[in-house]
C-alpha cells in the first residue's frame, strides 16, 4: 500500500502545520471552567460592531448567491478610504491569503525567500510548502536587521518579508530606513511588507508605505481586517500593489475566495471610524496597563507597537503559560520562535488585562 506522505511534494512533506492560539471552549472542556480569558491571538476584544452587526442582518437573505469574486463594492470603498487605484488591490482570506498568492504566483523551488529571526511563523511555512530555500537572518534586538536583511539577498532571491510592526515580538522599523530598503533592493526581488497590525502604530511613528507603491513596483502591502477592525472570524485581508503584480496575483486568486458576509462587513468596517478610535484607545489603555504589571513584578518586555506584547519570564516560558491555563487564562508561549522566555500577550479589556495580570502574579509566587 502506498504512503500517502510519499505522495507529497517534498516541500509538504516536512512541514509541520501551524498551531493557532488554543481556544476558549478546548480548555472549558479541557478542565471544566466556566470562565476562560483568552489573550493568546491578538483579536480585537471589543466585540462585533453595530454597523457590521447591520450588514450581517441585511446581507443574509443573499446568502443563496455567489458572492461578487471581483469584490467591486469593497475595493471601491478601499479605493476611496486609501485614495488607491481599484486595480492595485487584491482581496485575500485573510492577509495570509495574499503571502500565500505571492508565493504561488512568483516562486519556484531554486528560488531563496529572506525574512527575520521572530518573525511571523507563516514564512518559513509558505517557503517550504513551495520547496523554496529560507534564509533567515538573525534578529536585532528582536526585530528585523535591514542591513543583514540586505547582504543576504542573492541572484536567487525572489520574496523579502518584513512585518512591520513584527508578530511576535512588536518591534517597529524607522520609516527612512524601511524605504531605503525598499529601494536598495534589486528589481528581481519582491518585498512583501506585511502589515497585519498597521491601525496600532502611533501615528506619529506611523511608516506611510502606501504612497510608496508608485515608486516601487515590487513592493506588495498585505493588510488585514483581522485585527483592528474585529473581523477575524469573517477571514477578510487585501493586498496592495502595482496594478501589473495585482493582476498577476488576481489570476492566480480563487474566483470567490472571499464570501458574501466577508465582503460586508469588511466594507461597513471601513466606515466605522468610532470603533476604530475606540479601539486605538483601549489598546493604548490595555497596553499601559500590561507593562506596569510587567514593571512591578520586575519583568523585561520588548516595546510593541502592536496589539500584543511578548514579555520575558526570566525562567522557561512553557509551564508558566501551562500554570496560567489551569487558572483560565490562554496567552501564547513564544518557544517555536527561538523566544522560550517569552509569553506574548495579546492585550484585552481592562477586566481581562486584570485577570491574567492576578493569574500571573500567582503563579510566579508558587501559589
Amino acid at each position: 500500500m502506498n504512503s500517502f506522505l510519499s505522495l507529497a511534494t517534498p516541500g509538504v512533506q516536512q512541514l509541520v502545520p501551524y498551531v493557532p492560539g488554543k481556544p476558549v471552549d478546548e480548555l472549558q472542556r479541557e478542565l471544566g471552567l466556566t470562565e476562560v480569558i483568552k489573550l493568546a491571538s491578538n483579536e480585537n476584544p471589543l466585540g462585533t460592531g453595530a454597523k457590521v452587526i447591520e450588514a450581517i442582518q441585511a446581507t443574509l437573505p443573499e446568502l443563496t448567491r455567489y458572492p461578487d469574486g471581483s469584490g467591486f463594492a469593497l475595493k471601491a470603498t478601499l479605493s476611496a478610504k486609501l485614495n488607491i487605484d481599484p486595480n492595485q488591490l487584491t482581496l485575500g482570506n485573510g492577509s495570509s491569503e495574499i503571502l500565500e498568492l505571492v508565493m504561488r504566483t512568483f516562486v519556484l523551488p531554486e528560488h531563496e525567500i529572506v525574512f527575520s529571526q521572530h518573525a511571523f511563523a507563516l514564512y518559513p511555512i509558505l517557503t517550504q510548502a513551495v520547496g523554496a530555500q529560507a534564509r533567515v537572518v538573525p534578529a536585532l534586538n528582536y526585530g528585523h536587521d535591514l542591513s543583514a536583511m540586505r547582504q543576504a539577498i542573492t541572484a536567487k532571491t525572489r520574496v523579502v518579508f518584513i512585518a512591520n510592526p513584527n508578530n511576535p515580538t512588536g518591534t517597529l522599523l524607522p520609516e527612512a530606513e524601511l524605504r531605503s530598503f525598499i529601494a536598495d533592493l534589486p528589481t528581481h526581488v519582491l518585498c512583501v511588507l506585511d502589515e497585519a497590525y498597521y491601525e496600532f502604530v502611533d501615528p506619529a511613528v506611523r511608516t506611510e508605505s502606501l504612497s510608496w507603491a508608485g515608486d516601487y513596483p515590487n513592493l506588495i502591502i498585505a493588510r488585514t481586517f483581522s485585527k483592528a477592525y474585529g473581523l477575524a472570524g469573517f477571514r477578510i485581508g487585501y493586498g496592495i500593489s502595482s496594478t501589473q503584480v495585482a493582476d498577476l496575483l488576481n489570476r492566480v486568486r480563487q474566483p470567490f475566495n472571499c464570501n458574501m458576509l466577508a465582503l460586508a462587513v469588511a466594507e461597513a468596517a471601513l466606515t466605522d471610524q468610532a470603533y476604530i478610535d475606540q479601539t486605538i484607545a483601549l489598546n493604548n489603555a490595555g497596553m499601559a496597563q500590561l507593562t506596569d504589571a510587567f514593571k512591578a513584578l520586575s519583568l523585561p518586555w520588548i516595546p510593541s507597537s502592536g496589539n500584543f506584547v511578548a514579555v520575558d519570564v526570566k525562567q522557561p516560558a512553557l509551564p508558566i503559560y501551562q500554570a496560567l491555563l489551569q487558572k483560565g487564562v490562554i496567552v501564547r508561549p513564544v518557544a517555536n520562535y527561538e523566544m522560550p522566555d517569552h509569553l506574548r500577550i495579546s492585550i484585552g479589556t481592562e477586566y481581562e488585562n486584570s485577570v491574567f495580570i492576578k493569574a500571573l502574579q500567582e503563579v510566579l509566587a508558587g501559589v
